[in-house]
């Protein structure tokens, strides 16, 4: 039981060395902003397909590293970490909102093989753009520039759903596993 919990943590360790560095490599390199209006914030697949069953206070403490570590690499004062944190605190809600008529099973994951187009779609675009409307409100600190910010919030909720739907197309198994 223990070798078990040790593999999981090591595995969901390197998915947040991945999609966290993946993010800081691609965003130092500004050809992954589209027009100066959308931006990719890949670093959201990490919380997104964390396991279903993950307790609230671990996603919270996951939400909080995630945004500082990227609040320290690019100074930003916060506005990731108190985006991420909202974004793992409206998770459980969504996911009970769009829980099937039978439930979750215990090896059930965010996984658009197994919980199909239409619930992956809107499971994402719903908590993408709860993080980019607090994300980019925040950063932008009043309400002075709306057409702008709901630019923004559009096109990088659009641009991240689409590149977090590639990633499941291709990362992600298309079976079950058996246990």
């Amino acid at each position: 039981m223990r070798g078990g919990i040790v593999g999981v943590l090591l595995v969901q360790l390197l998915r947040f060395v991945v999609y966290v560095g993946l993010y800081v490599w691609l965003i130092s390199s500004s050809p992954f902003v589209l027009f100066d209006r959308g931006w990719c914030l890949i670093y959201l697949g990490f919380m997104l397909f964390l396991p279903i069953t993950t307790p609230i206070v671990v996603q919270l403490v996951l939400g909080f590293v995630t945004g500082l570590t990227l609040d320290v690499f690019f100074d930003t004062g916060g506005v990731h970490a108190a985006a991420a944190v909202l974004l793992m605190y409206v998770r459980p809600w969504v996911l009970r909102l769009l829980t099937p008529r039978d439930g979750y099973d215990a090896q059930d994951s965010v996984n658009i093989h197994q919980m199909g187009w239409q619930w992956t779609m809107v499971y994402l675009l719903l908590l993408v753009a709860m993080h980019h409307a607090a994300f980019f409100l925040l950063e932008l600190g009043s309400f002075r520039v709306v057409g702008l910010t709901l630019t923004k919030i559009i096109a990088s909720t659009l641009y991240t759903t689409l590149t977090l739907l590639i990633i499941q197309l291709i990362f992600f198994p298309t079976r079950r596993r058996n246990r």
